[in-house]
């Protein structure tokens, strides 16, 4: 076991607690904690991530970061691809039935989520585990068994059913299956601590009834907040835009965290880095006195997990660069070029690039002023760019930069 296990069991408390939202019970997990010191046996600590999106971004960080202070302290963690949890759907917070993947999509998934949670995780220390693995034996007369085990006034008390079947939207059987197999797979691992989002605990809750039902110790339940996009509004998603992903450019990952409003960064300080409280804290009331500029602690917020997720020489160039091009007004080192054939509408062209999602997005960004051309900004969406020598340098938003050279 690591040295850090040997630490008194209030210190690693005040180190797991950290940030932590639900921790059920903190005296089980005590005797947990006292019981693997004094028997030199690491607790098996779970996590499970289903590969519902193509990547990992610093929302599922937060519970990354969790497990990496219990590996920290010497324990067993388990990231559990939920591979087929998946192809069911996790209805945790939806209004309506979501989507199921098929096997295909699931493991062009897993096999991302494989490589990226070492951006975090000890690759050493950590193991890596599938539910399929035992929910796939199962079977049908498995399934029917376990089912039997919680009643549907139970299920019903999870508060986006209760909301569905007031409203009128459709719930289907197989999602009530979710908490169960997820439950299941607490028993499969004999897990001593489950990890997940806030969102999840009625879930982790199952698996601790299941684990009683067939005589195991109950697992200790240990939530974390879910992390607020760059937005500062809603959960950190793919989806919404709003979210850095692990293996994103150092200059991105920079970048978009200094884009975050300053109210924020303290959250994400505590959630994403190692920064004490106290010291947390201490910058906090140098701000609101005006004794520290909050873009400073943004800046070393943003160097901190650019060099988490890439290295230190990483974070310095892309902090010099943010200089640069944000506070100097210069240009990127590297700038992407592309060609294009004919002259192009510039509303229709970033379309066409890819560079914003429709020519109804791209016509908006343009009224905004978002988007310059050579340097001017366009006031003009059908702005005809029309072959030409040299590139046309085009810059949409605050960071992202193009060349587009037009041959006739």
């Amino acid at each position: 076991m690591s040295p850090a296990a040997f630490l008194p069991v209030d210190d690693q408390l005040e180190i797991l607690e950290r940030g932590a939202v639900d921790l059920v019970e903190e005296s089980s997990l005590r005797e947990k904690l006292s019981r693997s010191a004094k028997a030199g046996r690491p607790l098996t600590v779970k996590a499970g991530f289903d590969p519902s999106a193509p990547d990992l971004h610093l929302g599922h960080s937060v519970l990354l970061e969790k497990m990496r202070q219990f590996q920290q302290l010497g324990h067993r963690v388990v990231f559990l691809i939920g591979d087929f949890t998946g192809m069911i759907g996790d209805p945790t917070g939806k209004k309506a039935t979501r989507p199921q993947l098929s096997r295909e999509e699931i493991e062009t998934n897993q096999k991302t989520y494989e490589r990226q949670v070492f951006k975090i995780l000890d690759r050493e220390k950590t193991v890596i585990d599938y539910n399929s693995r035992w929910l796939d034996k199962l079977g049908s007369a498995g399934m029917v068994k376990l089912a039997g085990r919680y009643t549907l006034a139970r299920m019903m008390e999870r508060e986006d059913f209760r909301t569905r079947f007031r409203d009128g939207q459709t719930i289907s059987i197989h999602e009530l299956l979710y908490p169960l197999v997820q439950g299941y797979d607490s028993i499969a691992l004999e897990a001593d601590v489950e990890l997940g989002g806030t969102d999840q605990l009625f879930n982790l809750l199952v698996g601790r009834d299941l684990m009683k039902e067939v005589g195991l110790e109950p697992q200790v339940i240990l939530t974390v907040p879910l992390l607020v996009g760059l937005d500062g509004v809603d959960k950190m998603s793919k989806s919404l835009g709003n979210a850095i992903g692990l293996e994103e450019p150092p200059q991105e990952i920079f970048g978009k965290t200094m884009s975050i409003p300053d109210t924020l960064m303290w959250e994400w300080m505590l959630l994403l880095t190692d920064t004490s409280t106290e010291e947390i804290e201490r910058k906090r009331i140098r701000v609101e006195e005006g004794t520290l500029h909050p873009k400073a602690v943004k800046q070393e917020l943003a160097a901190a997990l650019t060099a988490r997720y890439w290295d230190e020489p990483a974070a310095a160039a892309a902090r010099a660069e943010f200089e640069t091009v944000f506070a100097k007004g210069g240009l990127p080192d590297e700038i992407p070029e592309v060609t294009v054939d004919g002259a192009r509408v510039l509303v229709k062209l970033l379309a066409e690039l890819d560079l914003i999602k429709s020519n109804k997005e791209s016509q908006r960004l343009i009224g905004q002023g978002a988007v310059s051309v050579d340097g001017t900004k366009a006031t003009d969406p059908f702005l005809e760019l029309s072959p030409r020598d040299e590139p046309f340098l085009i810059k949409i938003g605050k960071r992202q930069f193009v060349r587009v050279r037009v041959r006739a």
